[in-house]
């Protein structure tokens, strides 16, 4: 998944906070020091397959499915993707292509929490709305061919990361990017030599990126989906990539 940031967190990783529920205006993603989690360490005897735990798995991810498909939230997202403006930046990614491979990141524990759920249930019930969007898979690569890469939540510097795999025109202009709202991080421009290194290519595609935010419409799905937008990067004659002094950082 890349190199985290190092000194911002007592286990070297670099988030975003997840503001409370108590409004759902647009909010900048900041560092934050990592929470412990519900669940237990990952120990090399949980490789053994443990039906009841899988079925259990299964019926969580079948309420929250069911319970996306059936909000509002899910009708204004389809709504949005359907729009011209935001299906034609679906089709300058797809060229000549007739399929979107899809590369899902920075989902969390499905087992413990309910937001993780959430996510994984839009990336899986948009695969059934769009016979183009294919390949759901837990993987990062390069942009050989038009992908969809859904990071919801990632760290910044995973973002950053995707950004450096594809640092060309040729290729930024075959994805689609569903995470963090780029408009955000450029916002909360700071001085830490950490984390302008974690944001450099964030911030540097920002002239070429055609960003489209999301609505969460209720605070059940805040905490899923707050601050997230599609992205989508230009292929005009007039674009151009900034020139970075230092491509190894």
């Amino acid at each position: 998944m890349g190199a985290p940031v190092k000194n911002v967190s007592s286990d070297g990783e670099w988030t975003v906070v997840l503001p409370s529920k108590r409004r759902q205006g647009r909010r900048k993603p900041k560092p934050k020091v990592h929470e412990e989690e519900e669940e237990k360490p990952w120990k090399s005897d949980d490789l053994e397959v443990d039906p009841q735990r899988q079925a259990r798995l299964k019926k969580k991810m079948e309420i929250s499915i069911n319970k996306i498909e059936s909000s509002k939230f899910y009708t204004a997202l389809i709504e949005q993707l359907k729009s011209p403006e935001v299906s034609d930046q679906f089709r300058l990614v797809l060229g000549t292509e007739t399929q979107l491979q899809m590369v899902v990141y920075g989902i969390g524990s499905l087992e413990s929490y309910e937001s993780p759920r959430f996510q994984l249930s839009i990336a899986i019930l948009m695969k059934r709305e769009f016979d183009w969007v294919v390949n759901i898979e837990l993987a990062r690569r390069e942009a050989l061919k038009p992908t969809l890469f859904f990071m919801p939540h990632c760290e910044a510097n995973l973002y950053n990361n995707l950004l450096q795999a594809n640092w060309r025109m040729d290729r930024l202009c075959r994805i689609a990017l569903f995470g963090n709202s780029f408009q955000m991080y450029e916002e909360q421009v700071t001085v830490d030599p950490e984390v302008i290194r974690a944001t450099k290519r964030i911030i540097a595609a920002r002239k070429i990126t055609s960003e489209f935010a999301i609505e969460t419409v209720s605070d059940d799905y805040f905490p899923a989906f707050h601050d997230s937008s599609w992205h989508f990067f230009s292929s005009g004659l007039d674009s151009e990539l900034p020139l970075l002094v230092s491509e190894g950082s």
